[in-house]
Parts: structure tokens; C-alpha cells; sequence
């Protein structure tokens, strides 16, 4: 095992990247709160400046992805679709089958300049995460609580405050609304069944009302839906754990687009446009099972090294002051002292792991299971 090999697996390595990350995302989120003064002023200033402070942050975690982990990412597509990139607004819609998938997804924002101003249909919950949900705030995510009646006037008037918005965005959709369980599975083909519809091997029934909405509310600024199913080579799961220890893993992701004046308009007709793409992203799902890829040509985008030279940036202006402050922890000889930066140290572990902890399957939303409990 090489030096690097090993020091991706060592603990105080992972410290010292979260300590990175949290640090620098405190401060980015108190630049955001700065920014609110220009709202009434100059919006699209505020809306810019935004954008580049979340790429700071975001970054960090794709930076773990592409330069940490070395994690390759495949698009399965034409190069007609690839021109389109990052110089439209558009939905796109992913499976949410891995724990990081929200991650391939950025990876492929960043490769192609929206990776600030991606947007995303979220729980409410997240808005009061940090980091996470403060940074979301600011840029205008649409936060709901999954209860189309009361989420209903919140998402439209979200949605349509993004209708100017300056930067070219993607907006990301999971339209199955929570990450993919055997038991949500099976609860969701009965529902399938009770309501006349296809059963899907891969995916859970896709929510409607959210597309259908964005659909209607984004006419006229959005030009396109790009529809993405992923998978990973070998049958991996990968999780953020392993890539924060350097695991290796290679994801091919299928990138269909689908101008949106081809797809319906009225409510009715959308979500019979949504069904039917995901029984064709089964079908993709289930040629790749047998043949281990996706139809279309193989590109590999470059990686750039914005996301590196941020998060160097980042770690050269906080860590040089953290170690000069610990050797002087241990140089005092205070018991008290050292004993305060230890449990310090222990709280900041324990905090990172519960950031970790909102992209763990096991530990992801009850939403799917309404319909398990009705049965129970």
C-alpha cells in the first residue's frame, strides 16, 4: 500500500478533510447572509455571487469524488445531447437507487459550469441542516413537506421565482420521492397493480405531481428534460464512506434528452409521459444487468481542476492556524485544556458523521412508507 493509499484510510485524515469542509461551509453560509442586503437591490447579484459561493462548497465533496476516490464517470449518449450541456435550463430526472448518486449527478454540474446553480426538489428537513440546507436557502431550492396539499401553493410559487433566474441551471428531480428499498419496492408494485400500471424491476413508481408541476411552472425557461439512469460496474453500492476512505468506483450513466415541447402539457398527459419513461429506464436497467452497459457512445468528459484548487485553498487557509493552535493545546500542559480539545475534537467527529449519516439508505426518509403503514 502506497503512502496516499494509506492516508485515505487514516481516521485524523478524515478529520481534518471534514473539519475542511464544515469550516469553510460555516463561513460560506455566513457570506450568503451578508449577501441578503443585495436582494432588493440587484437580485441577479445577489442570485450570481450565490451561485459561486455554493460552488465552493459543493465542490469539496465532488472534489472527494473525482481527485480523492478517482472515481470515473461514463455518459452513455450521444454528442448531440453532450453540445447541449450547460448551455440550457433544464429538469433532469435520476433514479435514486445509491447513497451517492446526488454525487455523480454534481460531478457531471461541475464537468459542465451549473454545478452553483443546480437546483433540487427537497424535504423540508434539509432546511435545517447545516451546511446543507443553509447553503439550499439561499439559493432558492424548493423545499417541500410531501404533502401535496400543502405543498402545493409553496412548490409553484418556488418554481416560478426561478423563471429569470441568470445562470443556466439543472434542476434535479426524484421522481420515485426516496431512495430505493426491497420493502418500499414491493409496497409500491402493489400500488402499481391496484392502479392498472406496469410493474418496474428497478425503480419505484415515480411521483407525479412534482414533475407535472415543474413542467408547467418552468414553460418558457426550460428547454429541455434530461432523463439519467445510473449504475455502477461490478454491481457496486457505493456509499460516501468508502469514497472518504478512497475507494474506486466507475459509474456509467445513460443521458437521454427530450426537448420539452415534446412532452405534455396538460397534467393528464405528463404523467403519462413520466410512466412510460420509466418503464424505458427499466428497460435500460435491465439490458445493462445482462450486457454490464448502456446503449449509446461512450464519453468521458474531462475533469477540471477548479474542485482541487478550491479545496487546497480552503484546507492552506484553515489548517495552518488549527495546527499551530493544537501545538499550542499540548505545549501549554494544561489537563484541562487538552482534555476541553479532545472532547472538542470528539463533538466534531460525531458531527461529521451525522452529515454523513443524510446520505445513508438505511437512514433515509420514511416517505415511500405511507402506504406500508396503512397496511400494518
Amino acid at each position: 500500500m502506497g503512502l496516499l493509499a494509506y492516508l485515505k484510510t487514516q481516521f485524523a485524515v478524515h478529520l481534518l478533510i471534514g473539519f475542511v469542509f464544515v469550516v469553510s461551509g460555516l463561513a460560506i453560509n455566513f457570506m450568503q447572509l451578508c449577501t441578503l442586503v443585495l436582494w432588493p437591490i440587484n437580485k441577479q447579484l445577489y442570485r450570481r455571487l450565490n451561485c459561486r459561493l455554493a460552488y465552493s462548497l459543493w465542490s469539496q465533496l465532488v472534489m472527494l469524488l473525482e481527485w480523492w476516490s478517482c472515481t470515473e464517470c461514463t455518459l452513455f449518449t450521444d454528442q448531440a445531447t453532450v453540445d447541449h450541456f450547460g448551455k440550457e435550463h433544464v429538469v433532469v430526472i435520476l433514479n435514486h437507487n445509491f447513497e451517492i448518486d446526488f454525487l455523480c449527478g454534481w460531478t457531471m454540474c461541475e464537468r459542465f459550469g451549473v454545478l452553483g446553480s443546480s437546483k433540487v426538489l427537497a424535504k423540508k428537513e434539509l432546511l435545517y441542516v447545516p451546511l446543507i440546507g443553509w447553503t439550499w436557502y439561499f439559493l432558492e431550492i424548493v423545499f417541500c413537506k410531501r404533502k401535496w396539499e400543502e405543498d402545493r401553493d409553496t412548490v409553484i410559487e418556488g418554481l416560478k421565482r426561478l423563471a429569470d433566474y441568470p445562470e443556466y441551471m439543472w434542476f434535479l428531480l426524484y421522481c420515485e420521492g426516496t431512495r430505493f428499498t426491497e420493502t418500499k419496492h414491493r409496497v409500491s408494485m402493489e400500488v402499481a397493480a391496484s392502479k392498472g400500471l406496469p410493474p418496474l424491476k428497478y425503480h419505484l413508481l415515480p411521483r407525479t405531481k412534482g414533475f407535472t408541476t415543474a413542467v408547467q411552472c418552468l414553460q418558457g425557461t426550460v428547454a429541455a428534460v434530461y432523463d439519467v439512469t445510473l449504475n455502477f460496474r461490478g454491481n457496486k453500492n457505493p456509499s460516501l464512506l468508502g469514497i472518504l476512505y478512497g475507494k474506486k468506483y466507475e459509474a456509467d450513466m445513460c443521458v437521454r434528452r427530450f426537448p420539452l415541447e415534446e412532452i405534455p402539457q396538460d397534467e393528464q398527459g405528463a404523467a403519462q409521459w413520466l410512466h412510460k419513461l420509466y418503464q424505458e429506464k427499466d428497460a435500460l436497467q435491465e439490458m445493462y444487468e445482462q450486457k454490464g452497459v448502456f446503449p449509446g457512445e461512450q464519453i468521458k468528459p474531462a475533469r477540471r481542476p477548479w474542485t482541487l484548487l478550491n479545496f487546497l485553498c480552503w484546507a492552506t487557509l484553515l489548517l495552518s492556524p488549527l495546527f499551530s493552535f493544537v501545538l499550542g493545546v499540548f505545549a501549554s500542559g494544561s489537563p484541562l485544556l487538552i482534555l476541553t480539545f479532545l472532547g472538542f475534537v470528539g463533538a466534531a467527529s460525531f458531527g461529521v458523521r451525522r452529515l454523513i449519516g443524510v446520505t445513508e439508505i438505511e437512514k433515509g426518509s420514511s416517505y415511500g412508507n405511507q402506504e406500508l403503514k396503512k397496511k400494518e
